[in-house]
């Protein structure tokens, strides 16, 4: 069974930095799969924050953290990093890795819903 883990969460100040990983394990063809980061702050709806194609070379970033957000994948290891720069108050939330077949959708250009789900890391950048 397919399963997805994330760990790096922590506090930091405004400014600070943090890697957040996602380690898969089930997966028969990791690199089969579009991975992405969504988070969710409290009261808010969960977001869109990060997307990876399956070769790791395109990316794809919301406005809000392109420039200081790095999305990467290590298909041999099956596993998913975001690097977190120049952090915000506003970024804090739970952060949750998902994996999304890319089955028609090959280059991983389109936006479709996950179908697996870590569970989450907290983030909490303080002002």
């Amino acid at each position: 069974q397919e399963q997805l883990v994330e760990s790096g969460g922590g506090s930091v100040q405004t400014g600070g930095s943090l890697r957040l990983s996602c380690a898969g394990s089930g997966y028969q063809l990791f690199l089969s799969y579009c991975m992405g980061w969504f988070r969710q702050a409290p009261g808010k709806e969960r977001e869109w924050v990060a997307r990876i194609a399956r070769n790791g070379v395109n990316t794809f970033y919301a406005d809000s953290v392109k420039g200081r957000f790095t999305i990467s994948r290590d298909n041999a290891k099956a596993m998913l990093y975001l690097q977190m720069n120049s952090l915000k108050p506003e970024d804090s939330g739970m952060y949750y890795c998902a994996a999304t077949p890319s089955i028609g959708n090959p280059t991983c250009t389109k936006s479709a819903p996950p179908r697996d789900w870590g569970q989450g890391t907290q983030v909490t950048v303080s002002s």
